[in-house]
């Protein structure tokens, strides 16, 4: 089920009504216009949607580039930074990290970002060409979440991921973090879009984890290396989540999180939007709560998500899975937790005997379903077979 788009959202970032116009043709096929993109792609004033707009009349990449360096398109400031000499930097630059820059109209560029109202005119890639990591679904949500959202969104991807689904997320802290870990654990089927060149970790703590990201996936972002993280690229950065997956989760989000303009842009390209539901009391359930109120589907477990990507369920099938794959470990509430359930149990009994609050208990107990430990039924909780 599709949901309505979410009434809360950043209009700076919201694409326009009516049919979106299309790149030309042979905007950057030659060397001297793939050079002249790149040098666009890093002038801060010169948008997507602007550049698309400046495209319709100019055709090519180097026409555009003119126009800039002439003062007819952008700020004065422009000027000096459009030059050929500048783009050939910046892809000289991109080699020796590793990356490939992938233009519109290219064989490599993914159609589905067509898409899109104000689509990336090029992308710089480093690790498997993104045709090798489909289907993908993008599980998104708070940077400072807790512990029970984490685990949720590591189980999540790593049971998608172990049947045979690419994970997308943007490489934040917290959820998107947990997401890229748990696809990692299962195939390393994961890409990681960012909000910066290809040069620059952000946050910095992440450095190691976008390396093994760019060795088992990919890397992707439509910034030449040099392009720092600034806050307006970041709602950017969420249209080509969405738009790269067959549906979006949100796993955790207060009110205003950017995985709400992660939703929207999913509704505005026709992507399904699920949600994770989570404590009443929380105020990290806004999101995924808000969501499911407006038509999103309600997603328990990764089986739930497989079903609406119409995939068979994964089950949770530690034999299947290398040495890189094994199970987490419970934590200390999950252990609890599980000690506690004696036959099916209701909630309030499993909080009395767990001598933890309900709401807390809940959170866990969702955890664990999605990990395949347990299963609900008419309100009461219960082990799995196989589980101690």
């Amino acid at each position: 089920m599709r949901a309505e788009r979410p009434t809360e959202y950043n209009e700076d970032y919201h694409p326009v009504d009516g049919p979106a116009p299309e790149w030309p043709e042979a905007f950057a096929r030659s060397a001297a216009d793939r050079e002249a993109l790149a040098c666009l792609l890093a002038i801060p004033s010169l948008t997507p949607r602007r550049l698309l707009r400046l495209a319709q009349t100019e055709r090519a990449a180097s026409a555009c580039l003119r126009a800039v360096s002439s003062g007819r398109m952008g700020r004065s400031a422009d000027r000096d930074r459009a030059t050929p000499g500048r783009g050939r930097e910046l892809l000289q630059r991109a080699a020796e990290l590793g990356a490939r820059f992938v233009s519109v109209g290219e064989p490599e560029y993914p159609r589905v970002l067509l898409d899109l109202a104000d689509p990336p005119a090029g992308l710089f890639v480093i690790g498997r060409p993104l045709s090798q990591l489909e289907p993908r679904v993008a599980i998104v949500g708070a940077r400072n979440c807790t512990a029970t959202g984490e685990e949720v969104a590591r189980t999540l991807a790593m049971r998608v991921g172990m049947a045979g689904v690419a994970v997308v997320s943007g490489g934040a802290r917290g959820i998107d973090r947990a997401a890229h870990e748990g696809a990692l654990l299962a195939t390393g089927r994961t890409i990681a879009v960012l909000a910066s060149g290809v040069d620059i970790s952000y946050p910095p703590t992440h450095r190691e984890l976008f390396t093994e990201i760019a060795t088992h996936g990919a890397i992707v972002t439509e910034y030449p290396p040099g392009v720092r993280a600034n806050t307006f690229r970041f709602p950017a950065r969420n249209r080509i989540i969405a738009a790269l997956c067959r549906a979006v989760v949100v796993v955790e989000g207060a009110k205003g999180s950017g995985s709400m303009i992660t939703a929207d842009h999913a509704l505005d390209v026709g992507r399904d939007v699920l949600a994770v539901p989570g404590p009443v009391t929380s105020d990290l359930s806004y999101a995924p709560h808000r969501l499911i109120r407006e038509g999103a589907t309600l997603i328990r477990s990764a089986d739930d998500l497989l079903e609406e990507l119409g995939m068979a369920p994964s089950g949770w099938h530690p034999d299947r899975a290398s040495t890189a794959t094994a199970p987490v470990p419970l934590t200390e509430d999950e252990e609890c937790v599980l000690g506690a359930l004696h036959g099916a149990t209701p909630v309030d009994r499993v909080a009395m005997d767990s001598r933890m609050e309900a709401p807390r208990v809940l959170g866990v107990l969702i955890g664990l379903e999605l990990r395949g430990a347990v299963r609900q039924s008419g309100g009461r909780w219960e082990r799995r077979p196989g589980w101690s």
